[in-house]
């Protein structure tokens, strides 16, 4: 007599517990376009920059972001779930890391970014699996972006030894109460914005000036207040800043919630350039009492030249080999077909004019001689 045995899962999800890290791995759709891995075309041509991977588990994530289309709530399957509303097909990390050394030879790959999710076996994996990396391709730079509430000072030196030369820290939030709120404990999640903080001030120290950076997501419910007294701690910390405008997933707790204005985007850019690139005082904004940005108190020529060099309003993102900006994140904040949010390519002529009347400074600019 033969027993069969029936599996209690469904044959999808099966799969889904097979096709976990570190062997496996989730690779954004225009990283997966760049090396071939999926037909389809990146709108302007610009390519993807830096090759960014997830790590994948069957549980998604365990942290509870209510912005984040992997939280541990968000129902359905992991394989299902978007991140930053952009799919994330798995495939095997060596087949991934195989084609990475292959693009590099025929053409140079600019970077590679390891993403952790919040799960114990993150570590261990995130080193391993940068190991794949850079043992195929040495000669590619590899960013990891980190979950800090795992991490410690050893982890990050293990982190630094194993071949990352940048960490990218997810704070997202740009206030204690927006932290709060969105991903720490009122939001049933574990991260803490003391502990972030203790992570990126270690991590600076170890990696050293601007080879730190923090993710910041503009729609929050922070005030401009909020965003501009960050760029300026970051700033002086010499810790780089890199933005996301929040855009809703589907099935997250902040699904309903509203994107940020668009005019409201562009002059958080704007002063966020102008602060890193040209030392705008803090004296030189003034808010309401509600936190929003009131009055810009800037030159008219340097906020003009500014704007026409199409820098500020580009994707902030990690550098290549040769300094220049590599992660470009195509559709990381808008949908194909919608305006751009930041540019994944240098906007210029009348792109330039777009941004400026999108911007409608004339509502907060004293355009000083």
């Amino acid at each position: 007599m033969t027993l069969s045995v029936r599996s209690p899962l469904p044959v999808r999800q099966q799969a889904e517990y097979a096709s976990i890290s570190p062997e496996h791995v989730r690779i954004s759709t225009a990283a997966a376009i760049e090396l071939g891995l999926v037909p389809g075309r990146i709108q302007g041509g610009c390519g993807c920059g830096c090759i960014n991977l997830l790590q994948t588990y069957a549980t998604s994530c365990l942290a509870n972001c209510g912005y984040c289309g992997l939280a541990r709530e968000r129902p359905g399957l992991a394989e299902d779930k978007s991140f930053i509303r952009v799919d994330w097909p798995v495939f095997p990390t060596n087949a991934v890391a195989d084609r990475i050394a292959e693009r590099d030879a025929q053409r140079e790959v600019g970077r590679v970014c390891v993403a952790q999710v919040h799960d114990r076996r993150a570590y261990d994996d995130l080193i391993d699996m940068v190991g794949r990396v850079h043992a195929r391709a040495p000669k590619v730079p590899i960013s990891a972006l980190v979950s800090a509430s795992l991490l410690d000072d050893a982890r990050l030196e293990a982190i630094r030894t194993s071949g990352v030369d940048i960490v990218g820290i997810g704070l997202d939030a740009a206030s204690p109460a927006v932290f709060d709120r969105t991903r720490g404990r009122s939001a049933r999640s574990p991260h803490d914005w003391d502990h972030h903080w203790e992570v990126t001030r270690s991590a600076r120290r170890i990696f050293g000036p601007m080879r730190v950076n923090c993710h910041v997501v503009v729609g929050l419910g922070e005030s401009d207040r909020d965003l501009v007294d960050l760029f300026h701690r970051m700033k002086a910390e010499q810790i780089a800043c890199y933005l996301f405008s929040f855009n809703p997933e589907p099935g997250t707790a902040m699904a309903d919630a509203p994107r940020a204005p668009l005019e409201r985007l562009r002059r958080v850019q704007l002063i966020k350039y102008l602060i890193e690139q040209h030392e705008l005082a803090p004296s030189a904004t003034t808010f309401d009492d509600t936190g929003a940005l009131a009055l810009l108190d800037a030159p008219d020529e340097l906020v003009r030249s500014t704007a026409r060099v199409g820098l500020p309003f580009m994707t902030n993102g990690c550098p290549d080999r040769h300094g220049v900006m590599s992660c470009n994140r195509p559709y990381g904040s808008y949908r194909p077909g919608e305006p751009f949010r930041d540019y994944p390519f240098l906007p210029e002529g009348d792109e330039l004019h777009t941004i400026w009347t999108q911007m409608r400074l004339e509502d907060v600019w004293h355009d000083r001689a």
